[in-house]
């Protein structure tokens, strides 16, 4: 005989003091989450190890449930607690200030975080070193790049072609394109560097060195 899914409501009192009844309300919650997935009740209560009956009593208000049945229920539907207790998230600070996150260095190049962390792009200013050019190492890889020159004089392979770009230039191109960036004079060169890489375990292999080396903002 196959047996019945786990309910907690064999075994937990419906009003521990001190205990789930104290959480917010995930009602409403739970009955989004399972329509935005696309599950009946059933199939639903089927993935959590619940009884229908005890899912249904949940997303209804009826009954609450506890810290371990609210991360199996989470795991279920690929989200958060926090998201199934209704918390809204932080806003992050769209402000980085002047001497705020240090430099970094990785192979010579040196980086400053010019943008906020865990957002879909990553800024950054630069410092290309002089003589330190990325040689025949070519960087190819998924999401878009822009750069803008603030000092020195840059020197931009993109594909077959080579670009020489004064203070004031910039460039944007999609990292498909073949392409490797170096310095064209004795100073180096500044700029200010943004890619769509945050999120991509690729996120490494922008500017100089391998990808174990460069900084992570």
């Amino acid at each position: 005989m196959t047996p019945r899914p786990e309910d907690p409501s064999d075994t937990e009192a419906p009003e521990a003091p001190g205990g789930a009844e104290e959480l917010p309300a995930v009602a409403p919650q739970l009955r989004e989450l399972r329509r935005r997935a696309g599950l009946t009740l059933e199939a639903a209560a089927a993935r959590a190890r619940l009884s229908p009956a005890h899912l249904s009593r949940l997303e209804t208000g009826r009954r609450q449930p506890s810290l371990p049945l609210l991360l199996g229920l989470a795991r279920t539907y690929g989200t958060t607690v926090s998201e199934l207790l209704g918390e809204t998230p932080a806003v992050a600070d769209p402000i980085v200030r002047a001497g705020g996150p240090g430099a970094r260095e990785a192979d010579g190049w040196t980086y400053w975080q010019a943008g906020g962390s865990g957002r879909g792009m990553q800024a950054l200013r630069v410092h290309v070193p002089p003589g330190r050019s990325q040689g025949e190492l070519v960087r190819v890889h998924p999401g878009e790049e822009w750069l803008y020159v603030l000092g020195g004089r840059l020197r931009l392979h993109l594909g077959e072609a080579e670009h020489l770009l004064e203070p004031g230039d910039s460039a944007h191109f999609d990292s498909l394109t073949p392409h490797r960036i170096g310095a064209a004079g004795p100073g180096g060169a500044e700029l200010l560097f943004v890619h769509t890489l945050l999120q991509s375990s690729l996120a490494g292999v922008c500017l100089g060195g391998t990808a174990k080396h460069h900084p992570q903002p």
